[in-house]
């Protein structure tokens, strides 16, 4: 992959209209996983337990649990699979990766490479489909018997679907659905720091995350302070354009479908008092633009404190203490990630350990990496990827009992 890096970048700005820096990056942060599970592969150990009787030997092993179904987003289109394929190959499952169909492309680039890596022919296998087909195609593909596993990246809608096809069968799944991030800015932070920490969490790929900030919480104390810097944070760093101009830090989103979404909630807290400090609108590039846009006078009530925004938009919620902070914040059905500054350790450990997230973010914007563990609670999902838990997704474990010794 990183022999490639340049071409599988330009793939995904191609497809997803990401920045092409971003699109590197996400190339290394993709290969990253190979690398990892490649590693981890040696350290799938199993277990000799202490038996009862004195006849007996008793021992654990893993086992892969057979033909894992990947079913990923456009949003990463490659450092999706690779998470996923990762710790699938490296536990000795084959793979049938059902990409996005917005994004096909990187998943037929990654076969490309896995054939010219040597990986045996049937071992990686890629199903692109149209938007028409993907609803029937993906049913195939988590009630046929001969799969056994499904890990998904997606909306919780989709993701709830998928375990009701998956249930006839009762096979293994992995969900990382829908997030609904809470960005909590407290008196005692460094505001500079979380300034620049809620520009990369929000505006990574125009917002298009699960795990980007959803909604802003800052105490009243540096409220004026915090919104002010931000704003102009948002005017000097961020460029709307197309993603293989160099200056470009926000492509378009997806679709004109996305778009709709960011301006109904725009509308919506406008119409119930919230203000625009800056953007808001669709930018004159072209109808998938969208302007980076920050909100102020928000409240709970408002759509995009209630829904996944999934773009360019960043509503701040002004609070008063932290117990009203982190109500709000567990308030959602979802959990993935969550963020906080904070000067105040104690308060650090209190807020950490309360929110109901699968990731806390302390002080710091961006917290993936492969080495750590992906995932969320409550509906964001089932399982975690990375790290050295994402491999136990894809084995089984198998009691052996030896008797008459």
């Amino acid at each position: 992959m990183m022999e490639n890096k340049e071409e599988l970048a330009r793939i995904i700005t191609a497809e997803n209209g990401k920045p092409l820096k971003e699109a590197q990056g996400e190339i290394a942060y993709s290969a990253s996983f190979l690398e990892w599970f490649a590693e981890e592969a040696r350290r799938i150990y199993g277990d000799v337990i202490p038996a009862s009787a004195k006849d007996r030997r008793v021992l654990v092993l893993k086992q892969p649990v057979g033909v894992a179904a990947i079913i990923t987003p456009w949003n990463f289109p490659s450092a999706m699979i690779t998470r996923k394929v990762g710790a699938a190959l490296a536990a000795g499952c084959t793979v049938v990766v059902k990409p996005a169909e917005d994004t096909p492309l990187s998943a037929l680039a990654l076969g490309e490479l896995a054939n010219q890596a040597g990986i045996p022919a049937g071992v990686y296998n890629v199903v692109p489909c149209s938007r028409q087909q993907t609803a029937a195609v993906g049913e195939v593909i988590c009630t046929d018997p001969l799969v056994s596993k499904i890990s998904f990246t997606g909306s919780t809608a989709t993701g709830k679907i998928l375990l009701k096809h998956a249930a006839g069968t009762v096979k293994r799944v992995s969900m990382e659905l829908g997030g609904h991030a809470p960005f909590i800015v407290f008196d005692s932070a460094n505001v500079d720091r979380a300034v620049a920490g809620a520009l990369a969490s929000k505006y990574r790929n125009s917002g298009q995350t699960c795990v980007c900030t959803n909604r802003f919480l800052v105490q009243k104390g540096i409220h004026d302070e915090f919104v002010e810097k931000f704003a102009k944070s948002i005017v000097k760093e961020l460029h709307v354009g197309n993603g293989f101009d160099a200056k470009t830090t926000q492509g378009p989103l997806i679709n004109e479908k996305a778009v709709e979404k960011v301006e109904k909630h725009i509308k919506d807290a406008v119409s119930q008092g919230a203000s625009v400090v800056t953007g808001g609108k669709r930018h004159s590039l072209g109808k998938n633009f969208f302007e980076p846009t920050l909100l102020t006078n928000v409240t709970t009530k408002m759509l995009c404190t209630q829904e996944e925004t999934f773009g360019p938009l960043a509503p701040v919620i002004r609070f008063e203490t932290e117990a009203e902070a982190v109500a709000i914040a567990n308030a959602a059905n979802v959990g993935l990630a969550g963020y906080f500054y904070s000067q105040d350790p104690a308060q650090i450990w209190r807020v950490a350990e309360q929110l109901e997230v699968g990731m806390v973010g302390v002080n710091e914007g961006i917290i993936s990496s492969a080495e750590c563990p992906f995932g969320g609670v409550k509906e964001s999902g089932l399982g975690r990827e990375g790290s050295k838990y994402g491999i136990d997704e894809y084995l089984e474990i198998k009691y052996v009992c030896f008797g008459g010794l």
